[in-house]
């Protein structure tokens, strides 16, 4: 196991060791609490151009399961490959055991070509990221130096979009879902509703095309390079059809609603994040990856918060005052993460089937 380097751009150093692929890597440093899920996290595209440090002081311990699949799709994991730029762990589990293990963390990470970095003080790292805020780093492997670089600054859906529309199911309900960086169990939640999910690139003229429902993904970057999708969006906003957004998916309907968005100092990366419904007494604990928010105060007059994060104030999702339109900053469909908000896909369907109804009616 070669002696390697994580650098982050303030100039702290964490010499550790390697247990994935050889090479180094620069991106975003982030961090994420989540106990469990490695699996799912990994292959988040939401995570793409990240170098994400796991808080969990062990990590490997139950491998990573094989690469069945499912109505088309793997069924263990978010999508068909890892997007983490590279991986930051403080011990890592060489033996493993779990029932669908197929093969360890390491070696999943050396096949994958992704750097790996365990034995450094992870608790250090995110105390460091927690009052700095997110910053530049890199893993540096032996003498392969590199420079800084912030993923950011380029259109990540763009890398993780699909390229070509795709259909999951055979259901009642047509729903075109925007692919910014989609989780497969977004797919997996909507095809389980008797919905024909039409799968098409971030930047696809979807009205042009006849669905029931419109659905906006979940994605990685700043949410105003996919100025495409913003103005597909505000086409959109002029029928009665209804839209569900979920993470990125919030943050580019509230673009297109005239409302601006703002990078979080650290961003939210949990399983644990409380939320609370506006107007009422629910709150929920949910899974949450983005480093970008929504400012409420710039919502227009017909949009209204629809939750709110407990820790720090920020939007959790909102929804048109009249129109069938609402999203979700955190994930409802979890995966990693709790499902005590699975009920929203629910209530999208609720909304479609109300909307066809109105227009047989008509």
């Amino acid at each position: 196991m070669n002696n390697i380097q994580l650098v982050l751009e303030d100039g702290s150093i964490f010499p550790g060791k390697s247990f994935g692929h050889p090479g180094s890597v620069a991106g975003e440093v982030v961090f994420c609490t989540a106990m469990t899920g490695y699996p799912e996290s990994l292959t988040d595209p939401s995570y793409k151009g990240q170098i994400l440090v796991l808080t969990f002081p062990l990590i490997g311990n139950y491998g990573v399961p094989g690469h069945e699949s499912d109505t088309d799709l793997l069924r263990y994991f978010e999508s068909d490959k890892l997007h983490i730029a590279g991986l930051a762990i403080s011990d890592y589990s060489e033996e493993y055991s779990h029932w669908n293990a197929n093969q360890s963390l390491g070696d999943w990470l050396k096949s994958s070509e992704t750097p790996g970095i365990f034995g450094i003080d992870t608790r250090a790292i995110t105390k460091l990221l927690r009052e700095k805020g997110s910053m530049k780093g890199k893993i540096v492997f032996e003498d392969q130096d590199l420079d800084f670089e912030d993923p950011n600054l380029h259109n990540l859906v763009e890398q993780v979009s699909c390229t070509e529309p795709v259909t999951y199911g055979d259901g009642e309900h047509v729903v075109v879902l925007v692919d910014c960086g989609v989780k497969f169990n977004i797919i997996r939640n909507l095809v389980k509703r008797n919905t024909t999910v039409i799968r098409v690139p971030w930047n696809h003229d979807f009205s042009t095309m006849s669905y029931d429902g419109l659905f906006l993904s979940n994605g990685p970057g700043d949410p105003k390079r996919c100025d495409m999708t913003i103005a597909h969006l505000q086409k959109a906003f002029t029928t009665d059809k209804p839209i569900f957004g979920i993470c990125l998916g919030n943050q580019l309907m509230a673009l297109a609603a005239g409302a601006e968005s703002y990078k979080l100092k650290y961003g939210h990366r949990s399983h644990n994040q409380p939320v609370l419904q506006v107007g009422t007494n629910r709150a929920f604990i949910t899974s949450q990856n983005h480093g970008y928010a929504i400012d409420n105060e710039t919502l227009p007059a017909e949009w209204k918060p629809l939750f709110i994060n407990l820790n720090d104030q920020t939007n959790e999702g909102m929804k048109h005052v009249e129109k069938p339109f609402f999203s979700t900053q955190f994930h409802p469909e979890a995966s990693s993460g709790p499902t005590d908000t699975e009920f929203l896909f629910d209530d999208f369907i609720q909304t479609i089937e109300e909307y066809k109804k109105k227009k047989q009616q008509a």
